[in-house]
C-alpha cells in the first residue's frame, strides 16, 4: 500500500532530477523541464499540474511541504473570513509569508496529525479537479502515467493515480472524508490549487464541490483570493 502522505508531499515538494532543490525552490525550472523534456523530470506537480490542468505556485507557498501549503493557505483564508475582512486582492505575492495554523488548530500543517484517509481525499480531489475540464483523455492520461513512471513511485501509487484519472469521480465519497469545517476548507483549497478555473466545466466542478462541502459564498471568495495570490 502506498503512503498517501508521502505522495501528497511529492506533489509540491519532490526533488526534481536535474535541479539543485525541491519543486518548491525550483518551481519554474522544474515546470520548464517538464515542458521542454518531460522525461527528464519526476516531479508530480510539474508533470500533472504542469499540463493544461494547472498553473504554478511560487515563492513561499512552495517552500513548504505539500500539506502545509494546503493547510496554510486554507487557514489564511478562513482566518480572514472569520475576521470579517474583504477578500485580499488576487495577484502574485511570491515572497509573502504564509501564516501557518497554530498547533492546536483543526488545520493540520503537518501530516503527523492527519489520518491517511483524509490525506488520500486531498489527493483525490486534486486529481478530480485536474481532469474537470475533460483534457485528460486517454492519450493525455497515457502521457501522464508514462512521465510519472520515472518519478520512482511504487506500483500501488501509480495504480492509485491511474485509477483516479480513469474511474468516475466520486465527489460525495471525497467530501465524506471531511470531518470538520477546517478539513472542508482544505479540500476546496486543494482543488483550487490544482486548477485555475478558466473553462465552464472547471467552474461547474468547483461549484459542485463547494455546494457539497456546504461552504459559504463569502468563505469561498476568501479561498479564491488567497490561492490566486499564491500563484503565478
Amino acid at each position: 500500500m502506498f503512503d498517501p502522505k508521502a505522495l501528497l508531499d511529492q506533489f509540491f515538494g519532490a526533488q526534481v532530477p536535474g535541479t539543485q532543490g525541491t519543486v518548491g525552490e525550483k518551481a519554474g525550472q522544474g515546470l520548464q523541464m517538464a515542458k521542454d523534456n518531460p522525461l527528464a523530470t519526476g516531479a508530480i506537480a510539474a508533470v500533472l499540474l504542469g499540463t493544461g490542468a494547472g498553473r504554478s505556485l511560487t515563492g513561499s507557498a512552495l517552500k513548504l511541504g505539500g500539506l502545509a501549503v494546503v493547510a496554510g493557505l486554507g487557514y489564511q483564508a478562513w482566518k480572514s473570513y472569520q475576521a470579517g475582512g474583504s477578500p485580499q486582492p488576487a495577484g502574485p505575492v511570491a515572497e509573502a509569508p504564509i501564516a501557518l495554523p497554530p498547533k492546536d488548530s483543526d488545520f493540520a500543517a503537518s501530516t503527523a496529525g492527519v489520518n491517511a484517509t483524509f490525506t488520500t481525499a486531498l489527493l483525490r480531489v486534486m486529481l478530480a479537479a485536474a481532469r474537470a475540464d475533460g483534457h485528460v483523455d486517454d492519450a493525455e492520461r497515457s502521457r501522464i502515467i508514462s512521465r510519472l513512471s520515472l518519478a520512482g513511485l511504487g506500483p500501488d501509487a501509480m495504480s492509485f493515480i491511474e485509477d483516479e484519472l480513469t474511474l468516475p469521480v466520486d465527489l460525495d465519497g471525497i467530501v465524506a472524508q471531511a470531518g470538520n469545517e477546517a478539513e472542508k476548507v482544505e479540500l476546496y483549497t486543494a482543488a483550487r490549487l490544482a486548477i485555475d478555473p478558466d473553462t465552464p466545466a472547471e467552474h461547474v466542478f468547483l461549484n459542485h464541490l463547494s455546494g457539497r462541502l456546504g461552504l459559504s459564498e463569502g468563505l469561498i471568495e476568501h479561498i479564491e483570493a488567497t490561492v490566486s495570490s499564491a500563484k503565478v
